[in-house]
């Protein structure tokens, strides 16, 4: 470990937090607009997504579930089409368990400390640390992908590699944390979003980073640049992910409005339709049968599909 890593957080700071305040993407649950519960919401949807994508579904979500409590009242119906194309669709059932336990068990209101946090389903280590940091203003570390390799490559001169963060990760995002917990913070936003639009995985925009100056990796000719990843990325297409993403997407097509609750009631897709999303049959019925098991879609006696009530 670097043992300079706290001395130099605290010599990049001034011109991190000055690029910070020019160039924030100006994110709705960004800049205490918006409740705890607001950002837990976009923290489990921003998660392998992009900002971009993130920033509608976010918003319309909010505007009909602005609580826990009401979240958790919804049909799972509804849920799942409001979720619409922003991937990996168990995240939003898993949300809605949050909801109720929140409601249920918390008075409505989201716990306060990294346990309570964790505690809840589908809450890790990652989601519970930005609520505490973004929402309640705690000096916490927030470690993600875009975090650790800023770090690493600002204070180690090294790649940060893919996987799930390492000790040395967390205990050189620890050290790098400022004491006083508004800066720190300012300081998790500002690493987050340096990572996200200048100190990229593939091409960083070393010529306008406001801490090139103090930069080990850059000093060091940027070696090993873009080695971050310990598997290959899976393609999509043809993958099951694709296909349950078409069942899915067809359900949410189907006659009902969603916001009154009626998505799923006596909507379904005849068994003919269904076997028209896909022409490999075998993978077709896997990936039902997966979603099936995964609670995002309900198999009729006839060999229809519905989302659930």
């Amino acid at each position: 470990m670097n043992d300079t890593a706290a001395p130099l957080s605290a010599s990049v700071s001034t011109p991190l937090f000055a690029w910070w305040h020019a160039n924030a993407r100006d994110l709705p649950w960004r800049f205490g607009r918006t409740t705890p519960w607001g950002v837990l919401v976009s923290e489990v949807m921003s998660q392998q997504t992009q900002m971009s994508r993130v920033v509608p579904y976010w918003e319309g979500w909010m505007a009909v579930w602005p609580d826990a409590a009401s979240l958790a009242h919804a049909s799972k119906a509804e849920v799942i089409t409001a979720w619409g194309r922003l991937g990996y669709p168990r995240r939003a059932l898993r949300l809605q368990e949050c909801a109720r336990a929140v409601a249920d068990e918390c008075g409505d209101e989201l716990p306060r400390d990294y346990d309570g946090l964790t505690a809840l389903p589908g809450i890790g280590d990652y989601t519970a640390s930005a609520v505490l940091s973004f929402a309640f203003g705690e000096r916490i570390a927030v470690v993600d992908t875009n975090i650790r390799r800023v770090l690493s490559r600002l204070f180690l001169g090294v790649e940060s590699r893919g996987g799930a963060a390492s000790p040395a990760e967390r205990e050189l995002a620890n050290r790098a944390l400022p004491e006083d917990a508004a800066r720190s913070v300012t300081w998790n936003q500002a690493v987050m979003e340096l990572g996200a639009l200048v100190c990229t995985a593939k091409a960083p925009a070393c010529d306008v980073c406001p801490v090139a100056h103090r930069c080990a990796f850059l000093a060091a000719g940027r070696p090993g640049l873009g080695e971050r990843r310990t598997r290959p990325r899976q393609r999509f297409q043809g993958t099951d992910r694709q296909v349950r993403g078409i069942v899915l997407d067809a359900l949410r097509k189907l006659p009902g409005d969603v916001r009154g609750g009626n998505a799923g009631a006596g909507a379904s897709l005849p068994r003919v339709q269904v076997e028209r999303l896909w022409k490999d049959r075998a993978q077709l019925d896997a990936c039902i049968a997966s979603l099936d098991e995964d609670g995002l879609i309900e198999i009729q006696p006839d060999g229809s599909l519905r989302l659930p009530a």
